[in-house]
């Protein structure tokens, strides 16, 4: 079925293949064929020819009771970040503040009511939720979240809170209006935000935003900490010092970068 209010330059097909990309979340690797077309809404035979298309191309594969994706659907986040430069620009601060504090480092971005993980430095900690490029949570309930939904304009937070998380977690705190607003209004008068395992059980982590020239918040940075591990106290008496003067000095990097044209050589062959 078509989608309403599209153009006239909608490439239907296009959406229906990233419609089936997308029906693949955490404990639904594998899919049978009647799985994913009931998922992505479309008819047996369209979601078939899209799978075999994804097979052919190298983004899904045959799986005894269905079909799962492959590691290369990864390719299509990471050219995001990478087109950004946004890691080129913040690898070598966030290096040095993990090894500094000895914790795990990410830098997000929003993505409807989720926080997306474009870029990441780990110690090797076992942890409750795993994180990787790409993997999302519920904003509200993690620092990066909370940094980059206190920085949306008037208005704009109960329309983005609105839409549905499609992280598959399901966080421990679910605050009403009254409180969430509370929580980010102290975000935004002292410039970071700080999660005491309101996500999961033992995640700690303080978050800091990242600006580009001209004051705008473009992504935000944290230091994730083992509650067993690492007290509140420490987190913010410790780690958040460091993790304000390594966003600061992201941001005046990322400023400088802006500035600089980039262009990419034309082959001479």
């Amino acid at each position: 079925m078509a989608r309403a209010d599209t153009g006239p330059d909608f490439i239907e097909a296009l959406a229906r293949g990233l419609d089936v990309i997308r029906v693949f979340r955490p404990g639904r690797a594998v899919m049978s064929l009647t799985e994913v077309a009931t998922a992505a809404g479309l008819a047996r035979p369209t979601a078939r020819r899209i799978l075999l298309t994804l097979q052919e191309l190298g983004y899904a594969r045959s799986e005894p009771g269905g079909y799962a994706l492959t590691p290369r659907v990864l390719e299509l986040g990471v050219s995001y970040v990478r087109s950004m430069g946004l890691w080129e620009v913040a690898r070598p601060h966030m290096e040095r503040l993990v090894e500094r504090t000895r914790e795990s480092s990410s830098i997000a971005q929003l993505d409807g009511s989720d926080i997306v993980y474009v870029a990441r430095v780990a110690v090797p900690k076992i942890v409750t939720l795993s994180v990787q490029i790409g993997t999302r949570f519920p904003a509200l309930q993690t620092s990066l979240g909370k940094v980059l939904l206190a920085a949306l304009p008037p208005g704009e937070v109960e329309r983005v809170l609105a839409e549905p998380s499609r992280s598959g977690v399901e966080p421990r705190w679910r605050p009403g209006p009254a409180e969430r607003e509370a929580a980010l209004r102290e975000v935004r008068a002292k410039g970071w935000a700080l999660t005491d395992e309101e996500l999961a059980l033992g995640i700690r982590s303080v978050a800091a935003p990242l600006r580009d020239g001209l004051g705008n918040v473009i992504a935000a940075l944290n230091v994730n900490a083992h509650a067993a591990e690492t007290s509140v106290e420490r987190l913010a008496e410790e780690h958040l010092p460091l993790l304000l003067k390594t966003a600061g000095a992201i941001s005046a990097d990322w400023a400088v970068y802006e500035r600089v044209p980039h262009v990419t050589a034309a082959s001479t062959a």
